[in-house]
């Protein structure tokens, strides 16, 4: 009789234990349903977005900023002309094909996202003419409203230099990127076409530059007018 007591009791226990353990777990699961909920709910938190090109600058630069914005770093370009093909259109007023480069694919998917959830964005790469190509460029490629896009540069990184540029934001200089597309353009026609002559002729792996080229063209047209002189 004493050991069926025992038992009975032993069972009873057991059981009280298991209803509080599901109590337990059913009062955990909806208080991270409800922190769930509550996360998907609440607004997400305004910023944003900076652009510059060196991730070593983007880290700096966001301890300047603080929460309000958000810091991202191209990593140079994101678009050129291909290296498989000519990529410009001789015959439509020499237009420039780009495509992205290879292995800028999260760079620019990274860059998109941001850019979708900012209030407006802020390209700060280097401040020269390359610079303002890399900016145009990624402003081409972000699904936003060109009025969310404002350009800004600064000559050295500290917080009164960064602070200053985003008191004096302006548009892209579509000067400056004209200029540096023709002189990709050349690059690329005189390139494209004469550095293969100097890989058969002189030596493999070899460039012909824009600059280059027509610096030998000179001075083989003098050489030419100095051997056929005649006194």
């Amino acid at each position: 009789m004493q050991k069926s007591t025992v038992k009975e009791t032993k069972k009873n226990t057991d059981a009280a234990k298991k209803t509080a353990a599901r109590k337990a777990a059913s009062k955990t699961g909806t208080a991270k349903s409800a922190k769930a909920d509550t996360a998907k709910t609440a607004p997400k938190k305004a910023y944003d977005l900076v652009i510059v090109e060196s991730p070593a600058k983007a880290k700096k630069i966001s301890q300047f900023l603080g929460s309000g914005f958000k810091v991202q770093a191209s990593g140079g370009h994101v678009r050129d002309l291909p290296k498989s093909t000519l990529g410009v259109d001789i015959e439509n007023d020499f237009e420039p094909k780009y495509i992205q480069i290879r292995g800028k694919k999260d760079i620019i998917s990274a860059m998109k996202a941001g850019a979708s959830g900012a209030r407006h964005i802020y390209l700060a790469t280097d401040p020269d003419r390359e610079g303002e190509a890399i900016s145009w460029h990624i402003s081409q490629m972000l699904d936003v409203d060109p009025d969310q896009i404002s350009r800004i540069e600064f000559n050295e990184i500290t917080r009164s230099a960064v602070t200053n540029a985003l008191q004096h934001p302006r548009k892209l200089n579509q000067d400056l990127v004209d200029a540096q597309q023709a002189r990709r353009v050349l690059d690329r026609l005189v390139g494209y076409k004469l550095s293969p002559l100097l890989w058969r002729k002189v030596k493999k792996g070899l460039s012909a530059g824009r600059v280059q080229s027509v610096a030998v063209r000179i001075i083989c047209d003098r050489e030419e007018e100095i051997n056929s002189f005649v006194p």
